[in-house]
């Protein structure tokens, strides 16, 4: 039987640095970032869907065409005629990257507005995978039937994984970004937040500090990303540590953690042991650091 595997948020148009003055055209976001490698390491046993919103303008239609000739289904894309889709653009300085958008007519900030049609996509899902960008996009007042509607899922056995992803400029203020990713943490079986962001606006003094937060929040499996250093997980009540391998040049840190996140589940949602599981996302992140923009060729690399 086939299983699905259903990634929620926005993709942007995306304008990439090509190292040569210029830009590259190409579409990307964090979840479907992940859906895109997710595709790429599950068998065929399992369908990868999107559910997000976009325009009837040609670039919508060009997004549309992207994620099927990816592999990822489309069943779950809102089309909305009066608005578009968002873009941004990626400046890199010695690998590390900023970036300015351009978002606020994005259709994707409305795909929680049909609850009905929000509840019937989660119930198909074997995988739920969302973050806090998917969060931070939504209407405020849409939020809440957001997380329930996820809620609602899990209690009908599908898996949540969780990224909180934590991007202040798209909140209101930083304590609604901080209770509503807790709220989020709540409602899922995995999360799998990166240490420099949880630092920073949660003010954990180190990674075991943010998975104690998430386990007694009630997470059952928390996975702490550290940029080069130990990942730290936690599990069933026990600790473990990986040492990421040392990366010999990093060109482009966009999508690392999307791209752990995708060989994490991967593997883990194919039986594989957590460490393994560890391993292959860690290795999955240094080779597309090692390249320019969020999605690379990843033939080679696991």
């Amino acid at each position: 039987m086939t299983r699905n595997f259903l990634a929620i948020g926005e993709c942007m148009v995306e304008m990439a640095p090509t190292g040569e003055g210029t830009y590259r055209l190409g579409f990307a976001g964090d979840t479907l970032n992940t859906a895109w490698y997710a595709r790429r390491l599950l068998s065929e046993g399992w369908d990868v869907s999107y559910l997000t919103g976009v325009g009837r303008d040609s670039v919508s239609e060009e997004m549309l065409a992207f994620f099927e000739d990816a592999g990822i289904r489309t069943d779950y894309v809102q089309r909305d005629n009066d608005r578009t889709v968002g873009l941004y653009i990626i400046q890199l300085n010695d690998g590390e990257r900023s970036f300015s958008y351009w978002r606020s007519d994005s259709a994707a900030r409305q795909l929680a507005r049909d609850r009905a049609r929000l509840d019937a996509a989660l119930a198909a899902a074997d995988v739920l995978y969302f973050s806090g960008i998917t969060l931070a996009i939504l209407p405020k007042e849409q939020r809440g039937g957001f997380l329930e509607a996820v809620r609602a899922a899990r209690n009908k056995g599908a898996t949540v994984a969780f990224d909180p992803n934590l991007r202040p400029r798209l909140w209101e203020t930083g304590e609604a970004m901080c209770a509503t990713v807790m709220a989020a943490a709540a409602v899922s079986d995995i999360v799998l937040p990166s240490f420099e962001d949880e630092a920073t606006y949660f003010g954990d003094a180190g990674p075991t500090e943010t998975v104690n937060r998430y386990t007694q929040a009630g997470v059952p499996l928390v996975i702490v990303k550290n940029g080069p250093g130990e990942v730290l997980w936690q599990s069933d009540g026990a600790t473990w540590t990986f040492q990421v391998p040392p990366v010999t040049e990093v060109v482009d840190t966009t999508a690392a953690g999307d791209s752990f996140n995708a060989a994490f589940l991967a593997s883990h949602l194919q039986g594989t042991d957590l460490e393994t599981s560890v391993a292959a996302g860690s290795r999955l992140a240094a080779r597309v650091i090692g390249r320019r923009g969020a999605l690379v060729d990843i033939s080679q690399a696991v």
